[in-house]
């Protein structure tokens, strides 16, 4: 008599309790051909801080996008010094997707990327300071307001001074007037400066 089996036959077999903790089986793992073996292995690494290079390396070559979002969420858990180092270069990554999952993660180690913020918004590479002003936006950090108020004060890229111009409208203090209204008159060719400037500066007063 053939007895029925009390788990899908579609369900992957479970991990052994033991892999969780065995270090070098979870490394071979992300090598593995089967994207749900992947997966197992990226999740059973999010318990060791030690695999941050072995997970980072691997998102400039994971295929499976299921696979990435989910080494995303292991290095979030392992937020630390070592995980902003590898994952600010990816910034700078041709492709969007990963730049923007990138910027997403940054966005949620706000202590482990704050010392990083200022050399960010200093980068030689405007699309960069334009992702640094996006973690920056989701930053609760006091000295939010004032790095935003240097890039306004001293950025030349037009992108980026109004990408600062959209936080300042949510974070700025009666302090960012007066540079709100001198960026006004740098770019005054360009009207969506105008406008995001006008809209800064009634939201900031309007406080």
């Amino acid at each position: 008599m053939l007895v029925r089996s009390s788990r899908s036959a579609a369900e992957p077999p479970p991990v052994a309790v033991a892999e969780a903790d065995d270090l070098p089986a979870l490394l071979a793992g992300l090598d593995a051909p089967d994207p749900a073996v992947r997966r197992r292995a990226v999740r059973g690494l999010g318990a060791h801080p030690q695999a941050v290079p072995e997970l980072c390396a691997r998102l400039l070559v994971e295929p499976a996008l299921s696979v990435r979002t989910v080494l995303f969420t292991s290095l979030i858990r392992l937020k630390s010094p070592a995980v902003v180092e590898a994952l600010v270069p990816l910034l700078r990554e041709e492709d969007a997707g990963l730049r923007n999952e990138a910027t997403e993660a940054l966005q949620e180690m706000p202590e482990e990327v704050a010392p990083y913020i200022e050399s960010l918004l200093r980068d030689p590479d405007s699309d960069v300071r334009i992702l640094a002003i996006q973690v920056l936006s989701a930053l609760p950090h006091s000295d939010a307001p004032r790095w935003l108020v240097q890039v306004v004060e001293d950025d030349p890229h037009v992108n980026v001074c109004a990408a600062a111009v959209d936080c300042l409208a949510e974070v700025g203090g009666d302090e960012a007037v007066a540079p709100l209204l001198a960026l006004k008159r740098r770019f005054a060719d360009r009207p969506f400066v105008r406008f995001a400037v006008d809209l800064a500066v009634r939201r900031i007063e309007g406080r």
